[in-house]
């Protein structure tokens, strides 16, 4: 099964990916691990001005399959949740990577980064998965 890995973004393991715009990091699962959970019907996300710490839950997705948590990829201080995912989760399985995105997070601790894979390490990952 091949998979949309975006150039320039950040990716963990736990399937979320971040992009990176100064202090900010924007959120959201993978097209991989949309197309895992298959049709989404439920998203929970943090409050705004809650602490995300890293690879801690910050969230929870769930599909006509399975519900899963959302892994913070890094720490920081939600600055934004993405309200019309409340009426529309389905948009994560049409746009992962634009309109599903998820938290915006005022980073803490951005040699977090360092952590993550680049898109050729998380397309590697998940072909060997």
């Amino acid at each position: 099964m091949s998979s949309n890995v975006p150039a320039g973004l950040k990716y963990s393991k736990e399937h979320e990916w971040v992009k990176v715009e100064g202090n900010t990091a924007t959120i959201g699962i993978t097209d991989h691990a949309q197309a895992q959970l298959g049709d989404i019907v439920f998203i929970e996300l943090p409050k705004v001005g809650s602490t995300a710490v890293y690879m801690k839950p910050v969230g929870v997705v769930e599909s006509v399959k399975a519900a899963s948590d959302i892994f913070s990829p890094l720490s920081g201080k939600v600055l934004a949740v993405n309200d019309g995912l409340g009426k529309s989760p389905e948009n994560v399985n049409k746009d992962c990577y634009g309109g599903g995105w998820m938290v915006k997070l005022e980073m803490t601790k951005p040699d977090e980064l360092n952590q993550l894979l680049d898109d050729k390490g998380y397309a590697k990952y998940i072909e060997n998965a």
